[in-house]
């Protein structure tokens, strides 16, 4: 068997009662131990007027505890050698902590007080609530961020997916202390939550952590997702967020995607790395090294328990983003209709194989697979016969699947820019346009 197709052993997974799973694989290179703590819902399950409750809630979780103050927590954190964070998607969040080998048992009856034990402090939520809103106010600033902001929730208006899962300042300044227990009774339940491990520590102290972390929770059922799948307005649609005095734009092009469970979805995939996957792509080369538009340009199709949506990205001057969009609107149908060459496969299937490895090199790259795997309900071998998928897929598939699942009619594209300087332009790169309109950058 050649390196390409050789399958690296499983993380392991365990049960751990009452609905809840563990998962964990060792790697005693340095004395650190990984720990997440993830639940099967994130932010798509909660209230449209309180968005970004989760992330609150989660982040409440060090602000206070029962005989400690935030204070306190923080201190203790630093001393036994950890770092923690909360990360929210719509589909799941989970608390990462890393912390040195040596400190893992005081470091995880910390995090046990902190996830049975939470106070919820009335001073703390206003004090996050304000750093919240301030971080929303504050990335208002990064174009690249107004754009993806705006792209979420025009692309996915009235689904769950339309919604940031940090919130809006109207959503977090309704949140309240009743909200975050409301959420913390419902969600931080042994049958939403997965434990992973991974580092410097052995199966039996995995499993023995694991179950120190979900033995004193309350029982309780996962939390169900019933989301429907998402779908998308018909027509070539343009927004422009208008931003004052801009040299230059963020252009975002959307269409609907593809779901991990399609039986074209790899196909998609490779194909898309041909056409705006890697530096050498189509899209870089015909934006970058022959026009010099942008430094850079990319398309990419995400993967969530639901299906995802497709994107183009880049950045030019405002003088060059009509021509740009133009361009881009162009190779996308060439890429359609056409589709991608034998040669430009073979190549993509060389790189794609051989990058693989950076994603799978250590311990904790390899359970985040697996912890992936288990939150989002992805096919068992998603990641763990990648290659083998990837090598499987032939010009006609790949062609195929970017037909069936990329429709050039049916778009949205997003640009940030000063709209009295482009919106005009734009209209006449979009061809047959459906609808236009501009909002300003600070819209939620």
């Amino acid at each position: 068997m050649s390196a390409a197709r050789k399958v690296l052993p499983a993380p392991a997974r365990f049960d751990l009662g009452g609905g809840a799973v563990g998962l964990h694989e060792a790697s005693h290179a340095v004395p650190l131990v990984s720990i997440a703590v993830a639940f099967r819902s994130g932010a798509g399950v909660e209230p449209a007027d309180k968005s970004g409750l989760a992330r609150i809630a989660m982040r409440m979780l060090r602000r206070g505890c029962e005989g400690m103050t935030a204070e306190q927590i923080d201190f203790r954190i630093d001393v036994l050698g950890a770092e923690m964070a909360v990360d929210t998607s719509s589909s799941t969040v989970a608390i990462h902590a890393q912390v040195i080998a040596r400190n893992v048992e005081p470091f995880v009856e910390l995090l046990v007080r902190l996830l049975t034990t939470p106070t919820f402090p009335e001073d703390e939520l206003g004090r996050l609530k304000r750093e919240t809103i301030a971080e929303i106010i504050e990335g208002r600033d990064s174009d690249r961020l107004v754009a993806q902001k705006a792209m979420q929730r025009t692309f996915f208006e009235g689904h769950p997916y339309s919604r940031n899962a940090g919130g809006t300042t109207r959503t977090v300044a309704a949140i309240g202390r009743e909200d975050v227990r409301d959420f913390y009774r419902r969600r931080v339940v042994q049958g939403n939550v997965v434990v992973a491990l991974s580092g410097d520590v052995t199966p039996d102290g995995a499993a023995e952590i694991a179950r120190k972390l979900v033995a004193p929770l309350p029982a309780g059922a996962a939390v169900v997702d019933d989301m429907p799948e998402p779908t998308m307005r018909p027509g070539r649609r343009l927004l422009v967020v208008d931003k004052p005095e801009r040299t230059q734009t963020q252009i975002l092009v959307g269409a609907m995607g593809t779901s991990p469970h399609d039986a074209d979805h790899v196909p998609l995939v490779v194909a898309n790395a041909v056409f705006g996957g890697t530096f050498t792509s189509r899209l870089m080369r015909e934006v970058r090294s022959k026009r010099g538009w942008s430094y850079g340009a990319s398309a990419r199709t995400a993967v969530d328990r639901h299906r995802q949506a497709w994107i183009m990205w880049t950045f030019p001057a405002a003088t060059d983003a009509a021509p740009c969009l133009e361009l881009m609107l162009s190779l996308m149908d060439a890429w359609v209709r056409e589709g991608v060459t034998p040669r430009e496969l073979a190549f993509i299937q060389r790189y794609l194989v051989r990058s693989h490895a950076f994603e799978i090199d250590t311990a904790a790259k390899r359970l985040h697979q697996a912890l992936d795997v288990e939150l989002l309900g992805l096919p068992a071998d998603y990641y763990s016969g990648w290659t083998h998928h990837v090598q499987a897929v032939d010009a006609a598939t790949a062609n195929a699947a970017v037909k069936n699942r990329i429709r050039t009619e049916d778009l949205l594209a997003v640009v940030v820019g000063t709209a009295s300087q482009v919106l005009e332009p734009l209209r006449g790169a979009m061809g047959t346009l459906a609808e236009s309109s501009v909002i300003p950058f600070d819209a939620e």
